[in-house]
């Protein structure tokens, strides 16, 4: 076993024995060579360390060994013991140099105390031993990289067979073949954009719950506040509660891939209330011009997508222009808006710039996915694509002309919608004569929100209990029965899934209220059969309201 085999070369009198004594019951094994030539064959075939005697062994330059020494591999640093006579004057230049040439040498005086020296042979076996370890790790770095270098030479040679199976198509496929590169780029672009998303989301979906904490809060301390003045001052805290949560909306739908969920929109007015937002976007050096129909422009379709849409267009134009320019926003009511569409009126909504403008060659190609005329590394990462299957989503088309240095305009388009088809419903009588009292169970992992719920349904007359996650909570549920469980999504260990499938174990036709502040949980809850899903941050009326709903619905 090399790992722990100790060379000796001591040929005169009884050194080499004494050395062997010494390192007996040590789980050393001792090789004696009897001559440098035995030593160099010892040395190729391994070993920890050597004991050698100064006046019996010396390093010749150009000697075998002095060429084993430095020809060593970059890992190996060979320990040597050197055994020395006490000096009464200076060594010689030849003797110097010898101990030099060895490199990593410990030079002990005779006489050496058996300790010492037993200690410095550990020491020298441990240095090698992790020598051989590090030798180890750099033959498993060789493996490895033979393995790439192996799998990229199989990749670079099926890439260069594919080529020359392409070599012979025609001059579209070619075009092809030349944008496959872009296109990768554009897939790396769209990975890295999905991982700030995720990180996005988990900031947003954390500042939302610090929002609804303050926006719950407010509201309580509106509704108890006898005079106007507190009232007032809370009033003015919630309309920026308000931007803050409308902001975090658009980071969480920015973060996750979530199904439509259309509604009877005003597009005049949206735009209208996002034209701060998009101003900030763009900066200041680009001029911002709102142009809405004068008639009501009312469409079925989502409106956070909307938002989404125009903002990327609005950022891809202000990228257009160089960052200086003009960017108008407009909303018109058209008539039969070609074949592509049926006939019917629609809203148009358009983004403007006077940007270089796109060549009328790639014009039928910036709605297909991952297509950019941007250098790799540019844009926002939502792409045109995403705002034509939007459109179609919502029943309409999205539209694009224009001009080299005269500017680019896309246009969305939607069906419009009858203003007068909006469902109205009588509000909802959210005091506790409504439905009486309530035992209600509270599940929810961030004590701020547990707190404000907590006491915002204490303050309408429920009896309130609460748990700070779900097996706290589903040990309470098995005590007492209550009347409602109102339960957070996202919580550590146990979700808020997890606790309403055991829920239903217990009391199958217990109602269910999801808290979550994610947007895209409506499916999600409507599978878990919660009855009603309250998207933070809400308020205390939303609060009651989604109760009172909930228990009806239990009760009729």
């Amino acid at each position: 076993m090399t790992e722990r085999r100790v060379l000796v070369h001591a040929p005169r009198g009884r050194d080499a024995e004494v050395v062997q004594s010494v390192l007996a019951g040590r789980n050393i094994a001792v090789h004696i060579c009897l001559s440098q030539q035995q030593l160099l064959d010892a040395l190729n075939e391994g070993a920890a360390a050597a004991i050698v005697t100064e006046e019996a062994f010396s390093v010749s330059p150009d000697s075998p060994l002095d060429r084993w020494l430095t020809q060593q591999p970059s890992w190996s640093d060979f320990p040597f013991i050197v055994l020395a006579t006490r000096q009464t004057t200076r060594r010689t230049g030849s003797a110097r140099a010898s101990l030099h040439a060895l490199g990593n040498v410990v030079l002990l005086e005779r006489p050496v105390n058996a300790e010492t020296l037993a200690s410095a042979a550990d020491a020298a076996v441990r240095a090698r031993n992790r020598q051989y370890a590090t030798r180890q790790h750099l033959e498993e770095l060789d493996e490895t990289r033979a393995t790439v270098e192996k799998l990229n030479r199989e990749l670079e040679d099926r890439i260069e067979a594919r080529t020359r199976e392409l070599a012979g198509a025609n001059d579209r496929l070619m075009t092809e073949i030349s944008e496959r590169g872009r296109a990768q780029a554009a897939l790396v672009h769209a990975q890295k954009m999905e991982a700030i998303g995720r990180l996005t989301g988990g900031i947003a979906h954390d500042f939302n719950n610090l929002l609804h904490v303050v926006s719950m809060n407010l509201d309580l301390l509106g509704r108890l506040a006898l005079d106007s003045k507190p009232a007032a001052l809370a009033a003015r805290a919630r309309r920026a509660v308000d931007r803050g949560s409308k902001l975090t909306g658009q980071l969480l739908s920015f973060a996750r891939a979530q199904p439509l969920r259309p509604r009877l929109v005003d597009v005049n007015a949206l735009l209208f209330g996002m034209q701060e937002l998009v101003a900030i976007s763009v900066g200041s050096s680009v001029q911002l011009k709102l142009a809405l129909n004068g008639e009501q422009a009312w469409a079925q379709i989502d409106a956070n997508q909307l938002e989404m849409a125009v903002l990327n267009l609005a950022v891809n134009a202000k990228d257009a222009m160089n960052g200086v320019g003009t960017l108008t926003l407009s909303v018109a009511l058209r008539e039969d808006l070609g074949d592509d569409l049926p006939p019917g009126t629609y809203v148009v909504v358009s983004v403007a710039d006077e940007g270089r403008g796109i060549p009328a060659s790639l014009l039928p190609k910036v709605f297909d996915p991952f297509f950019t005329t941007k250098p790799v590394g540019s844009g926002t990462g939502l792409g045109l694509s995403q705002v034509y299957g939007f459109a179609q989503q919502s029943g309409g088309v999205a539209r694009i002309e224009s001009e080299i240095d005269r500017g680019t305009v896309v246009e969305i388009c939607f069906p419009a919608a009858d203003a007068g088809s909006a469902s109205t419903h009588a509000p909802i009588d959210t005091t506790v004569d409504s439905v009486g009292y309530r035992r209600i169970l509270v599940v929810e992992d961030d004590a701020d929100v547990r707190r404000v719920i907590v006491d915002s349904l204490s303050f309408a007359g429920h009896t309130v209990t609460s748990a700070a996650d779900g097996p706290t909570g589903l040990a309470a549920l098995e005590r007492t029965a209550p009347d409602l469980l109102i339960v957070d999504y996202a919580m550590r260990g146990m979700n808020g899934a997890e606790v309403i499938k055991h829920a239903r174990e217990i009391f199958p036709d217990l109602p269910v209220i999801l808290a979550t502040g994610y947007a895209d949980m409506v499916e999600v809850g409507r599978v878990l059969g919660a009855k009603s899903i309250l998207v933070k941050p809400f308020d205390v009326e939303t609060l009651l309201q989604a109760v009172v709903m909930a228990t009806h619905q239990t009760t009729h």
